[in-house]
């Protein structure tokens, strides 16, 4: 804990103490040791708030601190100790409160250095020995073992290494380096062991420079001009002249002092500080861990938002988009061969293939006398056959693609995804289509930064511009700047803070340095990155994107309840000023008077503990929710099987496009008919029941009725098909209705699944 903060937590105890000590005093009819112990216990608060405003005022700042030194100051000069004594521990509380919630933001953070590597791994000749970091020095041979942290920048020196740069680069996709490639600290080897050939001491290294920037973005930040000392600019010098006007019309200094007392500035001390700490406990409820008022405050005014992408707007790591396959081949099979074959890797995107197959609930089989030649591939023996799943080059040996392997390696680019081909006894039969995608809540999380007011969203990430650009074209982002490495990303928050408040949400090392310069970052700190949960003012602690957009809409709240609180209380106080200084409030009353309006001001700020009203409306249980998302789970093998039938129709035979045609008929009745129709029984009238807005449904409704015009169509091309001639124009007809109803369903189930995200109850 800092000197300040125990300064703070020893004033209010002193505040405390006298004010109880002078109370029991007063009620055993010694009020000369009663004002003794109010006069005691202001004083340390005076001294202290003293040496406080002249920091302040050398910095150029003055704010509501000073009418409350001069209403301490004043009451213990006039004889009127606890009307003091009652400021001082207003105060005090003021500030104590503020740093329970950062002390709760504290005890929840890792520091930045968690990550950083300490020690390691030198040749020595024909020996290993392990050494501190700052004895590393240029020249020298380091050996990184598998699942290590590179200490320090360097070159491979081995053939080849598996290098998962996300942290740092913002790069998803594990990357394959060969012997001479430079290799960045603060990456993770995601292959197996290889040896380093250090190019940078550890202090002149990525991973330093990164510490560095956060360090110095966060000395430089601006300090933030709290709400309340806008206010007192007003306060302080109205205060003085009504106060100069009592004594004036009185010659009573006494009423003077009757005035400063009405005057305290509680609402103002008070009112912001409780409103926006209770704003942090309602954020926290959400899973929002803001490091103090004075954070979600600030949040509160913003206007532009920047985002990473990896992690943060994508999943952060490969997923299995599509198994592409050779004519005639099963896509579960080809799956299930390559998932048993990964089994015995030791590559980072193995435990992918292998969890997606799981999910299908495929049976895998032990794979036997396997060889992995590192960044191409692997093959083994599977129920007696050769199975081989590696790269293009690997599997593929240079030869002309056929039609299906040119149709995958397309797609694989459109899709900036990485494609791994699975052969059986060397002959190609499919392929695995690996990449990142977005997070199910970003599209819901985006449109809610809208509604809050955000006005402008930009992407700033590490990754390739193609990638990025589909995304932000995906999101309609405002703006999209790919290739940015951290100090980059530093330049590009500065830029957009010198016309608006800005926002950075980022959740790995690489975004650090931008979450610290930002106005107020904001860290997706679900999968424990400390570098950024450590930068950042705002700590988002489920994974959840959508929970930026409530934060700010938390803090817009809080900071209204602040603004009603703060206008209300000073006009108060405006009236007892106005009641002392014709005389009608003595000092004593006038502190009376004010403690009522202290409290007022204390409920009313507390209203920012609870949600808005409208927001606990009513709502469908968790358990419905996740029956309706199971339910469309179950939908999406159809649509994949949709998907794989307007593939095969490519070139398919006319006997056997007939069979597939009725196949696809068949199965948009038995599934995506009954789907939407019990959608539309029974689904929308229970969701009609929680939404206050029923034109959304209306507009589903509408989606509904397309999907089953277009299932009837495909009836009625059923109905067409010849017993002997296929027409080939039937069959194109017969693809493009199959397609749109397959893409129709997807877009539209995926509209469903925010509609339940946006109604089902918080589990």
């Amino acid at each position: 804990m800092s000197f300040e903060r125990v300064l703070r937590w020893a004033l209010v105890l002193i505040a405390i103490a006298g004010l109880t000590v002078g109370i029991l005093a007063q009620a055993a009819g010694r009020p000369d040791l009663a004002d003794l112990a109010w006069e005691l216990g202001t004083a340390p608060v005076i001294g202290g708030l003293a040496i406080s405003i002249a920091r302040d005022f050398l910095s150029g700042r003055l704010g509501v601190d000073a009418i409350a030194l001069l209403s301490m100051s004043a009451a213990l000069a006039l004889g009127q100790p606890l009307a003091g004594a009652v400021v001082a521990l207003m105060y005090s509380g003021g500030n104590v409160l503020e740093d329970i919630a950062i002390a709760r933001a504290e005890r929840d953070l890792r520091s930045l250095v968690d990550r950083a590597p300490r020690q390691a791994h030198r040749k020595a000749g024909e020996r290993i020995e392990e050494v501190s970091i700052e004895a590393v020095s240029v020249g020298e041979e380091l050996l990184v073992r598998a699942g290590e942290i590179v200490p320090v920048d360097g070159i491979i020196r081995s053939a080849s290494a598996t290098m998962d740069e996300s942290a740092v680069t913002g790069e998803p996709i594990p990357v394959e380096k060969t012997r001479g490639s430079a290799v960045l600290s603060g990456s993770l080897n995601a292959g197996e062991t290889f040896e380093l050939a250090v190019t940078a001491p550890a202090g002149e290294s990525t991973y330093a420079g990164i510490v560095r920037m956060v360090t110095a973005a966060q000395t430089a930040k601006t300090p933030f001009v709290r709400l309340a000392d806008r206010f007192a600019l007003l306060l302080l010098p109205v205060t003085l002249v009504v106060a100069f006007v009592a004594w004036w019309i009185s010659g009573d200094l006494a009423r003077s002092l009757a005035v400063l007392v009405a005057a305290t500035p509680c609402p103002l001390i008070l009112a912001a500080p409780v409103a926006f700490i209770a704003g942090v406990a309602q954020a926290a409820r959400r899973g929002i861990l803001a490091k103090g008022g004075g954070a979600l405050e600030a949040l509160a005014r913003a206007h532009t938002v920047l985002f990473d992408k990896t992690g943060t707007l994508t999943v952060g790591g490969a997923r299995l988009l599509s198994v592409e396959v050779a004519p005639g081949q099963d896509p579960d099979e080809v799956l299930r061969l390559g998932a048993s074959l990964e089994q015995a890797s030791h590559h980072v995107l193995a435990k992918t293939v292998v969890a997606a197959a799981v999910d299908r609930g495929l049976k895998l089989k032990t794979p036997e006398h396997v060889k992995e030649a590192m960044g191409s591939g692997l093959s083994g023996l599977i129920d007696g056959r050769q199975i081989t799943a590696g790269s293009r080059e690997m599997i593929l040996s240079g030869a002309e693609l056929s039609s299906w392997e040119l149709r995958a390696t397309r797609r694989a680019s459109w899709r900036s995804a990485l494609i791994v081909f699975i052969a059986v006894e060397g002959r190609p039969v499919g392929a695995l289509l690996l990449a990142d995608e977005l997070r199910a809540d970003t599209p819901r999380a985006i449109r809610l930064l809208r509604d809050a007011g955000v006005a402008r969203m930009v992407m700033v990430t590490g990754d390739r511009a193609a990638a990025a650009q589909a995304i932000g074209a995906a999101l309609d982002l405002d703006a999209v700047l790919a290739d940015r490495v951290p100090s980059d990303k530093v330049e590009a928050v500065r830029a957009e803070q010198r016309l608006h408040p800005t926002i950075m949400v980022g959740d790995g090392i690489n975004d650090a340095p931008a979450l610290a310069v930002a106005d107020i970052g904001v860290a997706l700190g679900a999968r424990g990155a400390s570098a950024s949960s450590e930068a950042a003012d705002v700590v988002i602690l489920a994974d959840r994107l959508d929970r930026v957009g409530e934060a700010i809409i938390i803090a817009q709240r809080a900071r209204r309840i602040a603004l009603q609180s703060i206008v209300v209380g000073m006009g108060l106080s405006l009236v007892a000023m106005i009641a002392a200084t014709v005389g009608w409030l003595d000092p004593v009353p006038a502190a009376i008077v004010q403690e009522v309006i202290d409290v007022a001001v204390i409920l009313n700020a507390l209203r920012a503990l609870t949600p808005a009203l409208g927001s606990g409306g009513p709502r469908i249980t968790a358990e419905q929710g996740l029956t309706l998302h199971h339910d469309h789970l179950a939908l999406f093998k159809d649509l994949d099987r949709l998907r794989r039938i307007v593939d095969a129709l490519d070139d398919a035979t006319p006997e056997s496009a007939a069979a597939l045609i009725r196949e696809a008929q068949r199965l948009v009745q038995s599934s995506v008919v009954m789907h939407e129709r019990e959608d539309e029984d029974s689904v929308y009238p229970k969701l009609a029941e929680v939404l206050r807005e029923r034109h959304g449904l209306s507009a589903m409704s509408r989606a509904h009725r397309e999907i089953l015009h277009l299932a009837r169509l495909l009836i009625r091309i059923v109905e067409d098909l010849p017993s002997e001639k296929m027409d080939r124009y039937l069959i194109r007809d017969a693809q493009r209705v199959i397609e749109a109803i397959e893409t129709l369903v997807r877009m539209h189930t995926a509209q469903e699944e925010d509609i339940y995200e946006a109604v089902t109850a918080a589990a």
